[in-house]
């Protein structure tokens, strides 16, 4: 059987999480990334029969029973992924009854998966509903949009068309906008909930004062529509308090959307 470690999706994962590390996104064991599998591309690398651990989730994942996820570990920092991913990742199975995970592959220091992984499994439940090839959540925190959640008005309407009028790339690579929470407390049942709710309407999740979710069905696509958000949010916390005199117009992003064919949040623009 091949090692696992030399996987696409290990060394792609990998590659990312050590990205991510580099821009400044993934501060110490801050962010977390979890990856659906499919049983077909694990079966050359993994006895799926072997698991080697339990570890309860916290709530129940029923509609996600017999998946498959790479997942982050917790208090696993970014930028060791790469040099030793059995280390810091782990391959996890959820159980039928939905409320276990099995461990397949990983976490070696006998650790566990992320403390956001209740809330990752919450918004793959929502985007599945959505997409069916949908396969990637991943929390990171970005600092443009930290800073920019400190000084913006938190409403998706207001949050959107700010980030879509700094750059007209966005409405092309996001035209269903952005969801924003208000503050909640990280790590629980709740806010992961209200992030699922968010995501049955958007694939781009602020969480103020703290970071972002992003979702796609591929690590490149969610990684992308992340990455188009900071360097929007780098462009208005720029711009700051000087006066914009060469705006991108409401009727701007509209027409960017006719020529693209864009199925956008029209009730977001004036």
């Amino acid at each position: 059987m091949k090692d696992v470690r030399t996987s696409e999706f290990v060394i792609e994962f990998a590659r990312m999480a050590t990205n991510m590390y580099r821009l400044g996104w993934d501060e110490r064991n801050g962010g977390n990334i979890s990856y659906l599998l499919y049983e077909d591309e694990l079966k050359e690398y993994l006895d799926i029969n072997n698991v080697v651990r339990e570890m309860p989730l916290g709530f129940n994942a029923k509609e996600l029973a017999g998946k498959y996820f790479l997942v982050t570990g917790t208090g696993k920092y970014f930028k060791n992924v790469e040099r030793d991913p059995a280390f810091n990742l782990g391959i996890l199975r959820i159980k039928d009854d939905g409320v276990t995970a099995e461990l397949l592959w990983g976490f070696e220091d006998g650790g566990k998966f992320t403390s956001e992984f209740p809330a990752h499994l919450m918004s793959h439940i929502e985007r599945l509903k959505v997409s069916k090839n949908h396969r990637v959540v991943l929390h990171t925190h970005p600092l443009a949009i930290m800073a920019m959640s400190f000084v913006h008005p938190l409403s998706d309407r207001e949050f959107t068309r700010t980030i879509w009028k700094m750059n007209n790339e966005c409405i092309v690579v996001f035209p269903d906008g952005i969801g924003v929470l208000p503050w909640m407390v990280c790590g629980t049942n709740e806010i992961g909930e209200a992030t699922a709710n968010k995501m049955k309407d958007y694939r781009i999740v602020l969480w103020p004062n703290h970071g972002i979710y992003g979702v796609g069905d591929t690590l490149d696509e969610a990684f992308g529509l992340v990455e188009t958000v900071e360097k929007s949010a780098q462009v208005y916390m720029m711009i700051g308090e000087r006066e914009i005199i060469n705006p991108i117009t409401d009727q701007n992003l509209k027409d960017l959307a006719a020529h693209f064919k864009l199925n956008y949040r029209k009730d977001f623009l004036d």
